[in-house]
C-alpha cells in the first residue's frame, strides 16, 4: 500500500492513498430520555434492512441525540418514517484515521490549520464488505468540500506548504 504525507505541525501524518474519505448522509433523531426510545429506533433500521456503519448517541438536558451513517440513507428516512420519528439530515465525512498515536488528533489539527471547524466528531470501526478494517472519524465541518481537499490535497489550493518549525534553543 501507497502512503502519502499530508502534513502536519507535529510532524507527518500517513494516510493511504486510496480510500482515504467518502462524504455520506447522517441522520440526527433527537429522543425523549425515557427507557425504550433508542431501542424503539434500533429496532426499527433492521427491520428495514438497514445496517450501521456509525453510530452515536449523546445526552443533552433530558433528550439524546442519535446521530448514525447507515449503508442505505433512503431505507434510513423510510424507517424513521414508518415509526414516525422526526429527523434532520446532514452531510458529513468518513475518514480512515491512521490506527498510530495522535492520529486523530493530526487529521483535527490539518483541519484547523484551514480554519475549518469541526462542528462535531465521532468515532467508529470501519467494517463490512471490501472496507479496510481500522478506526474511522465521522466529522461534520463548516465547509464539506474544502475539508475534502485538505485531507485528500495537503492543502486548499494543492500547493504544499512548508510547515512552521520550532527555532533551536541555542537561537531563543
Amino acid at each position: 500500500m501507497q502512503f502519502r504525507d499530508v502534513g502536519a505541525a507535529r510532524g507527518p501524518l500517513l494516510l493511504p492513498k486510496e480510500d482515504v474519505m467518502e462524504k455520506a448522509k447522517q441522520l440526527s433523531v433527537s429522543l425523549v430520555n425515557k427507557p425504550g426510545r433508542l431501542a424503539g429506533v434500533l429496532t426499527a433500521l433492521p427491520t428495514e434492512k438497514v445496517g450501521l456503519r456509525a453510530p452515536s448517541v449523546m445526552d443533552t438536558a433530558g433528550r439524546s441525540t442519535v446521530r448514525f451513517v447507515a449503508d442505505d440513507p433512503a431505507l434510513a428516512r423510510s424507517a424513521m418514517e414508518t415509526i414516525n420519528v422526526n429527523y434532520d439530515e446532514s452531510e458529513v465525512l468518513l475518514v480512515d484515521v491512521p490506527n498510530q498515536t495522535g492520529g486523530f488528533g493530526r487529521v483535527c489539527e490539518r483541519l484547523a490549520v484551514e480554519h475549518l471547524n469541526i462542528d462535531y466528531a465521532y468515532s467508529s470501526f470501519n467494517s463490512g464488505p471490501g472496507a479496510k478494517r481500522g478506526p474511522l472519524a465521522v466529522i461534520r465541518v463548516n465547509d464539506l468540500a474544502k475539508a475534502q481537499r485538505v485531507l485528500s490535497n495537503n492543502s486548499s489550493n494543492g500547493v504544499r506548504r512548508k510547515q512552521p518549525r520550532r527555532r533551536p534553543v541555542h537561537a531563543r
